[in-house]
């Protein structure tokens, strides 16, 4: 049996990876997240319930789980209480079960400042940030100026390294950007307010996972974003702060990469992005229309339409190759049953050139068009479907497609929003 596996995004992010998090996670006892912030939006559907979750990992709707907030993630304190709140107001109750690294970096008010005000001033260059901090408090922790979880335990030295750097960010908003200072008293006051919340729940989690780790514990690794937002490997400079292919969870955990067992890649049957840079098979059309509807392509951070585009193999791949995945999971199969017609994009073009790739640069994605192959569609109903033999013929052809130009199994398709609307091929703890 395996006993620790990752779940990442093989996209853009917004592949459905909570989903999956959660309904895989009443087999584990951990569930970690490990970069990342509260720019990432889960959303969970139990029982026709929408609960949706920026920072605390997915898994604990399960009463059995244990949640983890590594040190690779950034995190606003502010945003992690009312979540704690939201999910006691829904009779979920973690705060005995949810640890947050003491090594993980505080996002705090004059990062959200600063990264609105830079996005403002960039104008049409803009990256498309959601404007919560995440870039500056990457940027401080790269820096080795951060406030980290820790921090809070020590009022005095907490006091003294948040008025330094408040003074450096009061320079640049009020010199360069012509915004108001901010107070770091004020700050300070409601970061004392909110560790009083979290105060029993920080510790060292790289020793409870290693520890969990030898006891033989079932441990999920929660990935936010997706691999093409990856810092390094994704399409920058368009991409988020940290590191969302697998490399994030080693260096967001400290855990060895010898205790990872199984990867599995969540890809949504098409492809959606928020915010700028280049994509190839972005559509603008009826069927861009028809996708954000019948999809519900809005950000559950931000709220902001998707941009929406057939699947792209070509990424994919990419996203296979650089995660070494083990398996995918298909999502929202059930989103292509009222199309006639379905398309994956099998290889770029070079507009300039005319040259075929089917791999490609992503410096050079401005400059290529999709090349697509056609699926008939299935003009039938998959919502809620939960084995595969019961899937239309047309819907299992395209999925055999997916897999072997992917050049690996799908082990797991998503009909629907709710947790168990989900076949089951091969389960990723066998």
């Amino acid at each position: 049996m395996k006993k620790n596996i990752v779940i990442l995004g093989t996209q853009w992010g917004d592949e459905g990876k909570g989903k999956i998090v959660d309904y895989l996670s009443r087999n584990s006892d951990y569930v970690v997240r490990y970069h990342g912030g509260h720019n990432a939006g889960h959303t969970l559907v139990v029982n026709q319930k929408k609960i949706v979750l920026h920072l605390v990992p997915s898994g604990v709707l399960h009463a059995n789980v244990i949640g983890i907030i590594s040190n690779g993630v950034v995190i606003s304190l502010s945003n992690l209480v009312e979540e704690i709140k939201m999910l006691e107001e829904n009779r979920f109750f973690v705060k005995k079960r949810l640890f947050i690294s003491n090594s993980a970096s505080l996002i705090l008010p004059f990062h959200i400042a600063i990264d609105i005000a830079r996005e403002k001033k960039l104008g049409s260059n803009s990256i498309g940030t959601t404007g919560r901090g995440i870039g500056p408090a990457y940027e401080d922790k790269i820096a080795r100026r951060s406030i980290r979880v820790g921090d809070l335990r020590n009022e005095k030295t907490l006091s003294i390294k948040l008025e330094k750097i408040v003074d450096y960010y009061n320079n640049q908003l009020v010199s360069i950007y012509q915004s108001q200072p901010f107070d770091y008293k004020i700050i300070l006051q409601d970061l004392l307010k909110s560790k009083n919340v979290i105060n029993d729940m920080i510790k060292d989690t790289t020793m409870i996972l290693n520890s969990a780790i030898k006891n033989k514990k079932i441990i999920i690794f929660e990935g936010a974003q997706g691999s093409l937002l990856d810092i390094d490997h994704g399409t920058y400079p368009y991409v988020t702060s940290s590191n969302s292919t697998i490399g994030g969870v080693i260096t967001g955990t400290g855990i060895g990469p010898k205790n990872l067992d199984y990867i599995l890649g969540v890809t949504k049957c098409y492809s959606t992005r928020v915010g700028n840079g280049p994509f190839p098979t972005e559509l603008h059309d009826d069927i861009d229309m028809y996708l954000s509807k019948k999809g519900n392509e809005f950000g559950s951070t931000t709220g902001r339409k998707r941009r929406t585009g057939w699947l792209d193999a070509v990424a994919l791949r990419h996203s296979v190759k650089i995660n070494s995945l083990s398996a995918l999971c298909i999502t929202k199969l059930d989103v292509f049953d009222n199309l006639k017609e379905v398309k994956i994009c099998i290889a770029y073009q070079d507009i300039k050139t005319s040259e075929i790739y089917t791999s490609a640069s992503f410096d050079e994605l401005e400059n290529m068009k999709p090349i697509y192959k056609k699926y008939p569609g299935w003009m039938k109903k998959t919502l809620g479907i939960k084995k595969i033999e019961n899937l239309p013929i047309a819907a299992k052809n395209y999925i055999k497609s997916i897999e072997k130009i992917a050049g690996i199994p799908i082990d797991i398709i998503s009909t629907g929003p709710d947790r168990n609307d989900t076949i089951i091929i091969k389960h990723p703890f066998l």
